[in-house]
Protein backbone atom coordinates (compact mmCIF):
# COMPACT_ATOMS: atom_id res chain seq x y z
CA UNK A 1 0.00 0.00 0.00
CA UNK A 2 1.39 3.29 -1.33
CA UNK A 3 1.62 5.95 1.60
CA UNK A 4 -0.77 7.39 3.11
CA UNK A 5 -1.42 11.59 3.24
CA UNK A 6 -2.71 13.17 6.56
CA UNK A 7 -3.71 16.38 7.22
CA UNK A 8 -6.62 15.75 9.34
CA UNK A 9 -7.09 13.77 12.71
CA UNK A 10 -9.55 11.79 10.70
CA UNK A 11 -9.29 12.64 6.88
CA UNK A 12 -6.86 10.00 4.85
CA UNK A 13 -5.81 9.93 1.23
CA UNK A 14 -4.73 5.98 0.44
CA UNK A 15 -3.15 5.46 -3.38
CA UNK A 16 -4.42 2.71 -5.37
CA UNK A 17 -1.22 1.93 -5.73
CA UNK A 18 -1.79 1.76 -10.04
CA UNK A 19 -1.37 4.46 -12.66
CA UNK A 20 -4.02 6.45 -10.85
CA UNK A 21 -6.46 6.53 -8.62
CA UNK A 22 -6.84 7.60 -4.62
CA UNK A 23 -9.41 6.10 -1.77
CA UNK A 24 -10.55 9.52 0.60
CA UNK A 25 -11.31 7.79 3.70
CA UNK A 26 -13.23 9.58 6.99
CA UNK A 27 -15.18 12.04 5.09
CA UNK A 28 -19.00 12.48 4.76
CA UNK A 29 -20.41 14.34 1.88
CA UNK A 30 -22.94 15.37 3.48
CA UNK A 31 -21.68 17.68 6.03
CA UNK A 32 -19.71 21.08 5.08
CA UNK A 33 -16.35 20.57 4.11
CA UNK A 34 -13.73 22.90 6.16
CA UNK A 35 -11.37 24.75 4.37
CA UNK A 36 -8.44 22.10 5.31
CA UNK A 37 -10.77 19.52 4.37
CA UNK A 38 -11.21 21.25 0.60
CA UNK A 39 -7.38 22.08 0.77
CA UNK A 40 -6.79 18.35 1.47
CA UNK A 41 -8.78 16.61 -1.07
CA UNK A 42 -8.01 19.40 -4.10
CA UNK A 43 -4.33 18.48 -3.57
CA UNK A 44 -4.97 14.82 -3.64
CA UNK A 45 -7.12 15.41 -6.95
CA UNK A 46 -4.23 17.39 -8.34
CA UNK A 47 -1.86 14.44 -7.44
CA UNK A 48 -4.18 11.01 -7.58
CA UNK A 49 -6.18 12.48 -10.94
CA UNK A 50 -9.02 10.55 -9.99
CA UNK A 51 -10.84 10.06 -6.30
CA UNK A 52 -13.00 7.42 -4.81
CA UNK A 53 -15.04 7.97 -1.98
CA UNK A 54 -16.97 5.12 -0.62
CA UNK A 55 -19.55 4.72 1.81
CA UNK A 56 -21.70 7.67 1.04
CA UNK A 57 -25.07 5.78 0.65
CA UNK A 58 -28.29 8.26 1.21
CA UNK A 59 -26.28 10.91 0.27
CA UNK A 60 -28.80 13.70 -1.71
CA UNK A 61 -28.22 15.48 -5.02
CA UNK A 62 -28.15 18.73 -3.35
CA UNK A 63 -25.59 17.04 -1.06
CA UNK A 64 -23.57 16.00 -4.25
CA UNK A 65 -24.12 19.08 -6.05
CA UNK A 66 -22.84 20.74 -2.57
CA UNK A 67 -19.41 18.63 -3.03
CA UNK A 68 -18.67 18.90 -6.63
CA UNK A 69 -19.18 23.18 -6.25
CA UNK A 70 -16.21 22.56 -4.10
CA UNK A 71 -13.78 21.87 -6.75
CA UNK A 72 -15.33 24.65 -9.25
CA UNK A 73 -19.02 26.38 -11.24
CA UNK A 74 -21.17 23.23 -12.52
CA UNK A 75 -22.35 22.93 -15.72
CA UNK A 76 -25.96 22.53 -16.44
CA UNK A 77 -27.13 19.17 -18.23
CA UNK A 78 -28.01 19.64 -21.37
CA UNK A 79 -31.26 20.92 -22.60
CA UNK A 80 -31.97 17.34 -24.98
CA UNK A 81 -30.70 13.81 -24.14
CA UNK A 82 -30.68 13.39 -20.43
CA UNK A 83 -33.98 13.63 -18.57
CA UNK A 84 -36.89 12.49 -20.29
CA UNK A 85 -39.73 13.15 -18.36
CA UNK A 86 -41.73 12.09 -15.02
CA UNK A 87 -40.54 12.38 -11.63
CA UNK A 88 -36.79 13.44 -13.25
CA UNK A 89 -37.54 16.13 -14.81
CA UNK A 90 -37.78 17.53 -10.71
CA UNK A 91 -34.01 16.88 -10.20
CA UNK A 92 -32.07 19.89 -9.65
CA UNK A 93 -30.52 21.18 -13.56
CA UNK A 94 -27.02 20.44 -12.20
CA UNK A 95 -27.95 16.51 -12.28
CA UNK A 96 -27.28 14.64 -15.09
CA UNK A 97 -28.88 10.89 -14.56
CA UNK A 98 -27.10 7.93 -16.30
CA UNK A 99 -29.13 5.19 -16.29
CA UNK A 100 -30.63 2.23 -18.37
CA UNK A 101 -33.84 2.54 -16.21
CA UNK A 102 -36.72 2.84 -18.19
CA UNK A 103 -40.21 4.00 -17.48
CA UNK A 104 -43.22 3.66 -19.38
CA UNK A 105 -41.01 2.72 -21.74
CA UNK A 106 -39.24 6.01 -21.97
CA UNK A 107 -35.41 6.32 -20.51
CA UNK A 108 -34.81 7.89 -17.35
CA UNK A 109 -31.38 8.88 -18.32
CA UNK A 110 -28.67 8.27 -20.81
CA UNK A 111 -26.03 6.16 -22.11
CA UNK A 112 -28.15 3.18 -21.53
CA UNK A 113 -26.38 -0.67 -20.74
CA UNK A 114 -23.67 -0.64 -23.08
CA UNK A 115 -20.24 -0.52 -23.53
CA UNK A 116 -18.70 3.20 -23.76
CA UNK A 117 -15.37 3.67 -25.57
CA UNK A 118 -12.13 5.41 -24.09
CA UNK A 119 -12.76 9.03 -23.99
CA UNK A 120 -12.90 12.53 -22.27
CA UNK A 121 -16.10 13.83 -21.70
CA UNK A 122 -16.93 16.67 -23.98
CA UNK A 123 -13.28 17.33 -26.06
CA UNK A 124 -15.43 18.81 -28.67
CA UNK A 125 -16.55 21.93 -26.92
CA UNK A 126 -13.78 24.86 -27.03
CA UNK A 127 -13.62 24.86 -23.37
CA UNK A 128 -13.84 21.18 -22.55
CA UNK A 129 -15.22 20.20 -18.55
CA UNK A 130 -12.68 19.92 -16.16
CA UNK A 131 -13.97 16.90 -14.30
CA UNK A 132 -16.91 15.27 -13.20
CA UNK A 133 -18.48 13.32 -9.98
CA UNK A 134 -20.39 10.10 -10.65
CA UNK A 135 -22.59 8.64 -7.40
CA UNK A 136 -23.88 5.17 -8.01
CA UNK A 137 -27.16 4.87 -6.77
CA UNK A 138 -28.24 1.68 -7.92
CA UNK A 139 -25.97 -0.85 -9.65
CA UNK A 140 -26.09 -4.43 -12.04
CA UNK A 141 -24.55 -7.42 -10.13
CA UNK A 142 -21.80 -7.93 -12.65
CA UNK A 143 -20.57 -5.40 -15.10
CA UNK A 144 -20.75 -1.57 -15.44
CA UNK A 145 -17.27 -1.01 -14.04
CA UNK A 146 -15.46 2.09 -14.95
CA UNK A 147 -11.54 2.52 -16.07
CA UNK A 148 -9.67 5.65 -16.04
CA UNK A 149 -6.41 6.47 -18.31
CA UNK A 150 -3.48 8.69 -16.90
CA UNK A 151 -2.64 10.85 -19.94
CA UNK A 152 0.48 11.90 -17.85
CA UNK A 153 1.70 8.54 -17.90
CA UNK A 154 0.36 8.15 -21.91
CA UNK A 155 2.74 11.48 -22.99
CA UNK A 156 5.62 10.69 -20.69
CA UNK A 157 6.10 7.28 -21.72
CA UNK A 158 5.68 7.73 -25.24
CA UNK A 159 8.69 6.93 -28.20
CA UNK A 160 11.00 9.87 -28.88
CA UNK A 161 9.93 10.00 -32.25
CA UNK A 162 6.40 10.00 -31.48
CA UNK A 163 6.56 12.64 -29.03
CA UNK A 164 8.23 14.64 -31.32
CA UNK A 165 5.59 14.98 -33.80
CA UNK A 166 2.01 14.82 -31.26
CA UNK A 167 3.74 18.21 -29.75
CA UNK A 168 3.65 19.69 -33.58
CA UNK A 169 0.06 19.01 -33.90
CA UNK A 170 -3.84 19.56 -33.55
CA UNK A 171 -6.33 17.49 -33.63
CA UNK A 172 -10.23 18.06 -34.59
CA UNK A 173 -12.62 16.46 -31.74
CA UNK A 174 -16.11 15.10 -33.41
CA UNK A 175 -18.88 16.15 -31.57
CA UNK A 176 -21.41 14.42 -34.09
CA UNK A 177 -21.85 11.10 -31.61
CA UNK A 178 -21.58 10.30 -28.00
CA UNK A 179 -19.13 7.63 -26.08
CA UNK A 180 -21.81 4.90 -26.90
CA UNK A 181 -21.50 5.33 -30.00
CA UNK A 182 -24.97 6.97 -31.09
CA UNK A 183 -25.31 9.88 -33.66
CA UNK A 184 -26.39 13.49 -31.88
CA UNK A 185 -29.30 14.94 -32.92
CA UNK A 186 -28.55 17.25 -35.72
CA UNK A 187 -25.09 15.79 -37.24
CA UNK A 188 -24.41 13.92 -40.19
CA UNK A 189 -23.00 10.72 -39.84
CA UNK A 190 -20.00 10.26 -42.08
CA UNK A 191 -16.68 8.16 -42.42
CA UNK A 192 -14.39 11.11 -43.84
CA UNK A 193 -12.39 12.66 -41.08
CA UNK A 194 -11.48 15.55 -42.82
CA UNK A 195 -15.43 16.63 -42.58
CA UNK A 196 -15.17 16.21 -38.91
CA UNK A 197 -17.16 19.14 -36.96
CA UNK A 198 -15.71 19.96 -33.19
CA UNK A 199 -13.46 22.39 -31.52
CA UNK A 200 -9.75 21.91 -32.54
CA UNK A 201 -7.38 21.12 -29.62
CA UNK A 202 -3.33 20.88 -29.61
CA UNK A 203 -2.59 17.06 -29.05
CA UNK A 204 -0.62 17.75 -26.20
CA UNK A 205 -1.63 20.17 -23.32
CA UNK A 206 -0.47 21.81 -20.02
CA UNK A 207 -2.50 21.09 -17.04
CA UNK A 208 -3.12 23.96 -15.46
CA UNK A 209 -2.73 23.09 -11.66
CA UNK A 210 -0.23 20.32 -12.36
CA UNK A 211 2.21 22.13 -14.88
CA UNK A 212 2.68 19.21 -16.21
CA UNK A 213 2.04 17.73 -20.06
CA UNK A 214 0.07 15.24 -20.95
CA UNK A 215 -2.04 13.97 -24.30
CA UNK A 216 -5.40 15.17 -24.78
CA UNK A 217 -6.89 12.73 -27.30
CA UNK A 218 -10.65 12.88 -26.86
CA UNK A 219 -12.34 10.12 -28.75
CA UNK A 220 -11.02 7.87 -31.50
CA UNK A 221 -13.66 8.00 -34.07
CA UNK A 222 -13.30 10.15 -36.74
CA UNK A 223 -10.78 12.30 -34.88
CA UNK A 224 -8.29 14.36 -37.63
CA UNK A 225 -4.90 15.65 -37.56
CA UNK A 226 -5.04 18.93 -38.73
CA UNK A 227 -2.99 19.53 -42.35
CA UNK A 228 -2.41 15.83 -42.72
CA UNK A 229 -3.13 13.32 -45.44
CA UNK A 230 -6.21 10.96 -44.26
CA UNK A 231 -3.89 7.85 -44.03
CA UNK A 232 -0.88 9.56 -42.29
CA UNK A 233 -3.36 11.29 -39.75
CA UNK A 234 -5.26 7.80 -38.89
CA UNK A 235 -2.14 5.77 -39.01
CA UNK A 236 -0.28 8.66 -36.20
CA UNK A 237 -3.53 8.10 -34.15
CA UNK A 238 -4.15 4.67 -34.18
CA UNK A 239 -0.03 4.05 -32.70
CA UNK A 240 -0.75 7.27 -30.00
CA UNK A 241 -4.30 5.63 -29.02
CA UNK A 242 -2.38 2.37 -29.14
CA UNK A 243 -0.22 3.29 -26.60
CA UNK A 244 -2.51 5.47 -24.48
CA UNK A 245 -4.72 2.67 -22.67
CA UNK A 246 -2.49 0.13 -22.04
CA UNK A 247 -3.37 -1.66 -19.28
CA UNK A 248 -0.52 0.24 -17.47
CA UNK A 249 -1.84 3.63 -17.63
CA UNK A 250 -5.08 2.63 -16.28
CA UNK A 251 -6.87 1.53 -12.81
CA UNK A 252 -10.69 0.39 -12.71
CA UNK A 253 -13.31 1.26 -10.60
CA UNK A 254 -15.74 -1.17 -9.70
CA UNK A 255 -18.76 -0.13 -8.68
CA UNK A 256 -20.78 -0.20 -4.79
CA UNK A 257 -23.70 1.09 -3.85
CA UNK A 258 -22.70 4.60 -2.24
CA UNK A 259 -19.17 5.04 -4.09
CA UNK A 260 -18.87 8.46 -5.34
CA UNK A 261 -15.93 8.97 -8.00
CA UNK A 262 -14.17 12.76 -8.59
CA UNK A 263 -12.43 12.41 -12.01
CA UNK A 264 -9.73 14.91 -13.94
CA UNK A 265 -11.27 15.16 -17.12
CA UNK A 266 -8.11 17.14 -18.84
CA UNK A 267 -5.54 14.69 -17.79
CA UNK A 268 -7.51 11.65 -17.71
CA UNK A 269 -9.88 9.36 -20.39
CA UNK A 270 -12.24 7.20 -19.14
CA UNK A 271 -14.64 4.07 -20.25
CA UNK A 272 -17.18 1.77 -19.26
CA UNK A 273 -18.06 -1.95 -19.53
CA UNK A 274 -21.02 -3.28 -20.73
CA UNK A 275 -23.61 -4.86 -18.15
CA UNK A 276 -26.84 -7.01 -19.12
CA UNK A 277 -29.45 -4.72 -19.95
CA UNK A 278 -32.19 -6.53 -17.75
CA UNK A 279 -30.09 -4.93 -14.51
CA UNK A 280 -30.71 -1.61 -13.63
CA UNK A 281 -28.01 0.68 -13.37
CA UNK A 282 -28.51 4.54 -11.71
CA UNK A 283 -25.92 6.73 -11.04
CA UNK A 284 -26.47 10.92 -10.68
CA UNK A 285 -23.59 13.51 -12.86
CA UNK A 286 -22.08 16.24 -11.64
CA UNK A 287 -20.20 17.94 -14.32
CA UNK A 288 -17.29 20.76 -13.32
CA UNK A 289 -17.02 23.64 -15.63
CA UNK A 290 -13.82 24.34 -17.35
Amino acid sequence: MNAIIKKKESLTIVSSGAALGADVTGLDMREELSAEEIECVRDAWVKHLVLRFRDQEGLGVEDLIRFSRSFGGLDRRPVRGTLYGGAQNDLPLEINVISNIMVDGKPIGSLGSGEAEWHADMTYNERPPKGSMLYAVEIPPAGGGTSFANMYLAYESLPADLKSRANELKCVHDASRNSTGELRQGFEAHTDPRKTVGAIHPLVITHPDSHQKCLLLGRRRNAYLVGLPVEESEELLDRLWEHAVQARHSWTQEWKIGDAVLWDNRCTMHRRNAFDPESRRLMYRTQIAG
